[in-house]
């Protein structure tokens, strides 16, 4: 079972990789399907491929994806434990917002990769993610760390909407914001946080004198 969904998947990234359903395959450099395990309890949707998506093919790869692995990392996960897309396979030009027929066009993908792997857990990282696969207009900002029975991909799955990473890279406070919504993604899994091991602290060594550098205060 388990290998028949690898193939599966592999199988339907190669059919997408050539997809034409909307005029961003004029412009993109690659089709970006989406990368990690194709049995991930957990599935994160984000909005589009950005510059550095498009040129390497993978979802998250820039800051954001950064801080996503951190964020990961907090709840004792990697990316190779979930699995990453986006509600639309190509970059927009000028990372502009997807427009509706190209959200449209793109829906089967996302549905079939959700019938795939078969998620417990969908988040959705951002307001596009989080309209289309609740199907309400309602904005991440009211329903964030807020999960919701639904049906997706012919399976019910739970729904959980978080802000995008990209909303936390400048501002302290929607970073709290992110990461204590995904303290409760261990529990929506039903399984317990495997905390990453902190480094060792290392004194410094004890100096007869030392010469402080006052430009660095």
């Amino acid at each position: 079972m388990a290998a028949g969904t690898d193939l599966s998947l592999i199988a339907y990234g190669d059919q997408v990789a050539g997809c034409e359903r909307c005029v961003l395959s004029k412009t993109r450099t690659q089709v970006v399907f989406g990368s990690g395990s194709p049995h991930a309890e957990l599935m994160f949707v984000g909005e589009a491929p950005g510059f550095h998506e498009d040129k390497q093919g993978v979802p998250f790869v820039g800051a954001a994806g950064q801080l996503l692995n951190k964020l990961l990392a907090g709840i004792g996960l990697t990316r190779e434990d979930v699995y990453v897309c986006n509600t639309v396979k190509c970059r927009p030009p000028g990372n502009r917002d997807p427009l509706p027929e190209e959200l449209e066009a793109c829906e089967p993908h996302l549905w079939k990769q959700i019938e795939l792997i078969q998620p417990k857990v969908v988040a959705t990282l951002g307001n596009f993610a989080t309209k289309l696969l609740s199907g309400k207009p309602t904005g991440i900002t009211r329903v964030h760390g807020q999960e919701q029975e639904v049906a997706l991909g012919g399976q019910k799955v739970l729904l959980f909407p978080i802000f995008h990473p990209a909303a936390a890279l400048y501002t302290p406070r929607m970073l709290e914001v992110l990461e204590a919504d995904f303290r409760r993604i261990p529990d929506l899994l039903g399984r317990e946080v495997v905390p990453p091991v902190p480094e060792p602290f290392l004194a410094p060594e004890p100096v007869a004198e030392q010469t402080v550098q006052l430009g660095l205060f």
